[in-house]
């Protein structure tokens, strides 16, 4: 009898690897892709590894996302998406934080991450500690909330637009404005005498006495 060796996919392998990293908490393969879930405190000494560690080589963050569950005391999840060219594998890594609790900054680790920190404090609301640009990004100066909060009322009284005459941005009352349109609804099969095309068939219909 021989002896089976368990081969493992070079998703499973990656994760296996990863799975013992200080402060990683679970660790499993989600839609094919290794996912982490890890602690706040532990966050920058993790990317720095994920990134520096020959075995890993995440010299990319694609992008960093936020996803709101307002039923749990921690409601927000930060999601960030790595890419190791060199290598050709990704991961995908998690943390959990509420609405007052700073995310540790990763901007230092992957200066691209400013674009998508600013991103997430605008529409979520999320703070990162030593991000020194937290300025909105794609709402308004002066916007008020965060709009993909899942509680962040849908209508208003006011809406928003840039003025070209003033060069900026304007608050006023929501119009609903509704262009004149006149609409025919006469049916073909109603009414109608002939249809677009049929002029030569009239004519042969007159010619025969079969139609005044």
């Amino acid at each position: 009898m021989t002896d089976e060796v368990a081969v493992l996919s070079p998703a499973a392998a990656l994760l296996a690897a990863m799975a013992d990293l200080p402060g990683v908490t679970a660790a499993a393969i989600k839609l094919g892709e290794p996912e982490l879930t890890a602690t706040l405190d532990a966050l920058p000494a993790l990317m720095t590894t994920l990134r520096d560690d020959p075995r890993f080589a995440f010299e990319q963050m694609m992008d960093l996302c936020g996803v709101d569950w307002p039923e749990r005391s921690q409601r927000f999840d930060v999601v960030y998406n790595l890419l190791s060219v060199a290598l050709d594998q990704r991961v995908r890594v998690i943390v959990a934080t509420d609405a007052e609790t700073p995310v540790p900054s990763v901007h230092t680790i992957w200066p691209v991450a400013t674009w998508w920190e600013r991103e997430a404090w605008d529409l979520f609301g999320i703070v990162f500690a030593g991000q020194p640009d937290h300025r909105r990004i794609l709402t308004d100066y002066g916007f008020d909330g965060h709009p993909l909060r899942k509680d962040f009322p849908l209508t208003g009284y006011v809406e928003v637009r840039y003025d070209e005459d003033r060069k900026s941005v304007i608050y006023e009352p929501v119009k609903l404005t509704q262009d004149f349109r006149s609409f025919d609804f006469t049916s073909p099969w109603e009414g109608m005498v002939s249809l677009p095309g049929d002029e030569k068939a009239h004519e042969a219909r007159k010619e025969a006495g079969r139609l005044k």
